[in-house]
């Protein structure tokens, strides 16, 4: 039947997995086909179509668009030229351009005159306005073209894109208890030292769906809440951070149990946006998790640790986890209705398994006994080396045995 929120939890076909829509890289798994007009619109927006083309095309209209206007006033120039009888033998005694007497002497003063080059032997004269006016139009037109392909060379450069491959999102997501609720965790991180400014997660639940019309939508999107209400899809992400879920009445997997969260068929989107400190333009990053991919009962282990003045992060561990005993393997909806039952016993419905935390403190306490170790340890040698400067030094005789062969 139904959720409670209209969705009814799809199982996937024995034997065949959906493709994903947002691959692990973050690349969307899409293809447009029979779209009419397509080159007709992507040319009205001109500026965004260089930009988002791959490099390859970028070098080649880049070289081209100056080919083809030095090569366009060139005729020009060489029509100019010709037009006024400079091409002739002997040249008249006032031409149009000096030492402009073929076509590659007209392109070559084209080069010229855009690139600002002057090599001085080549130039125009004023006995001709049209030649005056071609060179005008030659200098305003490779402005514009300087601006423009110029301009759409640093957007290209400046797309934060590539700093996608420095936050990293964990391999698999988690489902344990957090604060007495079944929690879907994930984790994310930033490798550089620069901060991501205004960092902020999102997440949403990918599955086919039929109404109680019988209309069918093969990717019915819903929105996952990861603390919208209450500011924490906010992040400082400076160290590693667990993304948290809370699975409660309102959740898509509310009524999914470990068993049937292995039979679904769904898929979670996550992305992280922010802004890239150094340039200020904003940058998404996106992964997604398949249910094989959604590790029932398991946390992720620690990656956080105190090194001395400073925390030190160690991403050995980033992908890491560890397996919970005592976790429910009933859905949340089953473990509220039997906390409920329990409040009216003494008795509690939730176990304490007080186990599920010992792995994270033995890390963690391991880590702060080796430093108290090394801190006595050289707290005892520099009080040894006091002592042994402090007391008069007392000479002990030797005796020197000798053993018969």
């Amino acid at each position: 039947g139904l959720c409670h929120n209209g969705w009814a939890p799809a199982q996937s076909p024995v034997g065949r997995r959906r493709g994903r829509f947002v691959k692990k890289d973050g690349h969307c798994n899409v293809r447009f086909v029979n779209l009419g007009g397509q080159g007709a619109r992507y040319l009205s927006d001109l500026f965004t179509t260089c930009v988002d083309v791959r490099w390859r095309w970028m070098c080649l209209l880049f070289s081209c668009s100056f080919l083809a206007s030095w090569l366009l006033f060139g005729l020009a120039f060489w029509l100019i030229a010709s037009l006024h009888g400079d091409l002739t033998a002997p040249p008249p005694p006032a031409p149009c351009f000096s030492q402009v007497a073929s076509f590659l002497a007209a392109f070559l003063f084209a080069l010229e005159t855009q690139t600002s080059i002057g090599y001085g032997v080549r130039s125009v004269t004023e006995e001709c306005p049209a030649a005056v006016a071609a060179v005008v139009l030659q200098c305003i037109a490779g402005c514009v073209l300087d601006a423009f392909v110029v301009g759409a060379v640093m957007a290209k450069m400046a797309k934060p894109k590539k700093r996608n491959e420095t936050l990293v999102f964990s391999e698999n997501a988690v489902v344990a208890l957090r604060d007495r609720r079944l929690c879907l965790m994930w984790r994310v991180g930033n490798l550089r030292r620069s901060h991501l400014v205004e960092a902020h997660v999102r997440a949403q639940l990918l599955q086919p769906r039929v109404t109680p019309e019988g209309e069918y939508i093969p990717l019915d999107h819903q929105d996952v809440d990861v603390g919208f209400d209450g500011g924490t899809d906010r992040i400082f992400l400076v160290s590693p951070i667990t993304i948290v879920h809370e699975i409660d009445s309102a959740s898509p997997l509310y009524e999914l149990g470990r068993a049937e969260l292995a039979r679904a068929d769904f898929e979670l989107v996550v992305i992280l946006e922010g802004m890239v400190e150094a340039t200020a333009m904003t940058t998404q990053c996106r992964s997604s998790y398949l249910p094989g991919e959604l590790l029932w009962g398991h946390r992720f282990e620690p990656v956080l640790f105190q090194r001395g003045s400073q925390y030190e992060v160690d991403y050995r561990h980033f992908h890491r986890t560890y397996e919970v005993p005592g976790t429910p393997v009933c859905s949340a909806k089953e473990l509220d209705e039997r906390a409920e039952r329990a409040s009216q016993s003494p008795k509690s419905g939730f176990p304490s398994s007080l186990a599920a935390f010992c792995y994270e403190n033995e890390l963690a306490l391991s880590c702060c006994q080796e430093e108290d170790e090394e801190e006595e340890a050289m707290e005892g040698d520099a009080a040894e080396a006091e002592d042994m400067a402090a007391s008069p030094r007392v000479l002990t005789p030797t005796l020197a045995l000798t053993l018969p062969p």
